[in-house]
């Protein structure tokens, strides 16, 4: 599993190859069941395409599909809307990662607060 990043005290940054990758969730702090805009900044991003897919999931849990459409607003923004949703054990660790050949699928792992 990816090293926990801090989502509720701002944006963090992983690396995947040449890529460095910013994720900023918002509003903060990072609570399920509400509406979230997901942005991420990718640099360089000359070859990679106009959407990408964040899929949302729960390590060891079975939570059902959540993914995200991700649009490029600028030459390296991304951005788009989703929600978390509660887990009904309480467990609020998620991973987001981003489906992306290009990327080789770097992962986030947070926790949601409730």
């Amino acid at each position: 599993m990816a090293k926990e990043s801090n989502i509720h005290g701002g944006p963090c940054t992983i690396s995947a190859g040449n890529h460095s990758i910013t994720l900023n969730i918002e509003p903060k702090p990072v609570k399920a069941m509400q509406e979230l805009t997901f942005n991420l900044r990718i640099t360089p991003c000359d070859k990679l395409p106009d959407k990408l897919i964040l899929d949302l999931s729960m390590p060891g849990m079975q939570m059902g599909k959540n993914q995200i459409t991700l649009v490029k607003k600028s030459s390296c923004l991304y951005d788009g809307k989703g929600i978390i949703v509660r887990c009904m054990s309480r467990r609020t660790i998620w991973l987001v990662t981003i489906l992306s050949e290009e990327l080789k699928n770097p992962t986030f792992t947070f926790h949601v607060r409730e």
